[in-house]
């Protein structure tokens, strides 16, 4: 059975839910690539490391004792702070809820065109078709960046295989399979996906969210 590498990444999710605390994978992760941000609570600010974040909130994980029901902001980037109030604390994870709603798409694209490059993950519920070889495969995407995606599907993959994920909205994209838990797969890209399109894709995504939301 292949293994994810571990590493802990930021999540990132469309919708306007507060993230809950996460289960931890059987492997216990050791390499961290959380997105850093600055928390301030009164006159004190102090750094934090942001584990999820969606439209409405976000999962941090924090270096002080911070109760629930306490105000506080922030910054993930200079000069735009985000109001929000704690909802629920477990262990050093602290659950946070925005006092209104934020554009996740276009925090993503400031961080990835910022100094410091990542490929955040960015969580989603779609419908995806796997090829591999001459068969393909019924599948659901839960996750996306410009280097791969974690998709779920009952089909036995292959280790090591060659797949072509097709999404619709975007071309068609060729890549690896690179661990498997369960029904769940990780494909890395053979190559980056260029950003403005994903970040396209994204936004269309998004908008489909707040029209189901609305309707």
């Amino acid at each position: 059975m292949l293994n994810e590498q571990p590493v802990e990444t930021t999540f990132y999710s469309l919708d306007e839910k507060t993230p809950g605390p996460r289960q931890r994978r059987k492997s216990d992760r050791h390499f961290s690539l959380l997105r850093v941000a600055t928390l301030v609570i009164g006159s004190r600010r102090e750094l934090c490391l942001v584990k999820n974040m969606s439209a409405g909130g976000m999962l941090i994980r924090t270096y002080s004792d911070i109760a629930e029901g306490t105000n506080l902001t922030i910054e993930l980037k200079q000069d735009a702070p985000i109001g929000g109030t704690v909802r629920w604390v477990k262990d050093d994870c602290v659950g946070v809820t925005f006092d209104a709603p934020v554009d996740v798409v276009d925090l993503i694209s400031v961080s990835v065109d910022g100094p410091r490059q990542r490929l955040p993950r960015v969580d989603v519920d779609c419908m995806a078709w796997v090829r591999e070889g001459a068969t393909m495969h019924r599948a659901r995407t839960i996750n996306i960046s410009q280097g791969g995606a974690r998709i779920v599907t009952s089909s036995d993959l292959p280790a090591r295989a060659d797949l072509v994920i097709t999404l619709v909205g975007l071309t068609p994209i060729a890549g690896v399979l690179r661990w498997k838990d369960g029904d769940q797969y990780g494909i890395a890209f053979n190559r980056s996906l260029a950003l403005p399109p994903l970040v396209a894709w994204l936004r269309e995504h998004q908008d489909q969210l707040k029209r189901k939301a609305g309707g």
